[in-house]
């Protein structure tokens, strides 16, 4: 009985593989760009592979150092949100206490854990936006009746439509409520 009543979907956050291949891969060119800069600098040769002590440090040298710098900070920022599940949490659909919970995980501090309550009275619909191009989304929406649309589903790959439209089918099937287009 408890189990028809209560249903929670997981949410994976920043622990994505691409969020894995960007810090690596900035991590790595960072570093790179940086003792290419420094080699110039200093006049020794700090990479291995290649000889950079040739370059002229203004204004080559500087910007390799700006980019390697630069770089290296996105990659530690990609690495600190994927250390600490930044996005991660779940959803949680229960008809026993009649509330709709979104919970996610933030940045460190008094907002670390996000938790949002709606009882389900004040849902109106579940809600598809998919919109194609050069950036598609597709993504489920819980419309309450005050006209706001709160995202369901995390940032990631766009799914395919036809999997998009079966949780969301079945979501609004849980919920006894309408599926509509946004």
């Amino acid at each position: 009985m408890m189990q028809n009543e209560i249903r929670q979907d997981k949410i994976i956050g920043s622990r994505r593989f691409s969020n894995y291949f960007w810090s690596f891969f900035l991590f790595v060119g960072g570093l790179g760009f940086l003792l290419a800069g420094l080699s110039s600098y200093f006049k020794i040769n700090l990479l291995p592979f290649t000889d950079t002590t040739e370059l002229v440090f203004i204004p080559q040298g500087v910007v390799m150092i700006f980019y390697g710098t630069l770089s290296l900070g996105f990659s530690i920022y990609i690495i600190v949100t994927v250390l600490l599940d930044i996005g991660s949490g779940y959803n949680e659909y229960n008809k026993l206490e009649n509330l709709v919970k979104i919970v996610r995980k933030g940045f460190p501090g008094k907002n670390r854990e996000i938790l949002l309550t709606y009882p389900l009275s004040n849902v109106r619909a579940i809600g598809i936006k998919i919109t194609e191009g050069l950036n598609p989304t597709r993504s489920i929406y819980l419309c309450l009746k005050d006209e706001r649309n709160i995202p369901l589903t995390p940032v990631q790959e766009p799914t395919a439509i036809s999997n998009l439209e079966e949780e969301a089918a079945d979501l609004a099937k849980f919920l006894d409520l309408t599926l509509e287009n946004l």
